[in-house]
């Protein structure tokens, strides 16, 4: 079945179980598409799957997986990546993403860990990336985590990203907090970073707010309002690649509803800045 279209300037959300209530009862326009963790939802039923299914009506829904440990050591698990593409393809799902990382090792470790920067990790989550693309039967993004204990680097992050996507063959989740994140807690220039991405590979982006441990510790929690640095690097992001679908993540502390829609609002006047911007310098 095809899947269904995404334009590429559109703000969507993430599905959370606490946002249910708002996202139904938003009305039509509020969002453009739903975002889905399908491990929490593949096979549910009752009440959540009726709301599923009504709000798969409305718009668009995108996958982003928590599980499959792309980095790491433990074979892939075909039987969940058939069921998962069977989900895919019910739902008519245009976009999959999963986390450039690892969260297993004889076992789900329930976190997403950061891999070494190192010519044979770039070898090793590649091939993984491509098998898992042949099982499901189409390109997968990956996206740029954020991570604060940093593995083995015989390259920069960038360099391990690049090669990670050119050799995998692969699309990017681009994901501009985790950029801001990394930026701080890891002392490099987020925009010079955010520019040495290849645009053309950029599918779709996350933004999110975050938590100021300390002035020079950022944790990525999901939890609060976006902030104008990160607002600025979306807006630098849309000129490096084009305005793409954008994801606004909330994961926790939900606010009432208007607050969510007024940050939706921004990503929309950012696409359309940038769409006019881009018509300007042709003109």
């Amino acid at each position: 079945m095809n899947a269904r279209a995404l334009p590429t300037q559109s703000a969507g959300i993430g599905l959370r179980r606490g946002l249910l209530p708002a996202l139904r009862s938003a009305g039509a326009g509020a969002f453009d598409f739903i975002e889905l963790a399908p491990e929490n939802w593949i096979g549910v039923g009752g009440r959540y799957g009726k709301a599923l299914a009504e709000l798969a009506e409305r718009v668009p829904l995108i996958c982003h997986g928590l599980s499959l440990s792309l980095g790491g050591p433990d074979p892939l698990d075909e039987t969940f990546l058939r069921r998962l593409r069977r989900f895919l393809e019910e739902h008519r799902v245009p976009i999959y993403s999963e986390h450039l990382s690892y969260c297993s090792d004889d076992g789900q470790l329930y976190d997403l860990l950061p891999m070494p920067f190192t010519e044979a990790a770039v070898a090793h989550v590649s091939a993984r990336i491509r098998q898992v693309q042949d099982l499901l039967g189409r390109r997968v993004a990956v996206e740029n985590i954020s991570y604060y204990a940093a593995p083995h680097q015989a390259m920069a992050e960038i360099d391990f990203v690049n090669a990670v996507l050119e050799r995998a063959d692969c699309e990017l989740l681009l994901d501009v907090n985790n950029i801001h994140v990394n930026s701080v807690n890891h002392r490099y220039d987020a925009l010079a970073f955010l520019r040495a991405l290849p645009a053309a590979r950029v599918r779709y982006i996350h933004v999110a707010g975050h938590y100021n441990e300390a002035p020079d510790l950022i944790v990525d929690t999901h939890g609060a309002a976006v902030i104008d640095p990160v607002w600025k690097l979306l807006a630098e992001a849309y000129r490096h690649c084009g305005p793409r679908p954008t994801l606004l993540e909330r994961d926790f502390n939900y606010p009432a509803w208007d607050e969510l829609a007024g940050e939706l609002a921004t990503i929309r006047r950012l696409q359309t800045d940038a769409r006019r911007q881009a018509r300007h310098a042709v003109a």
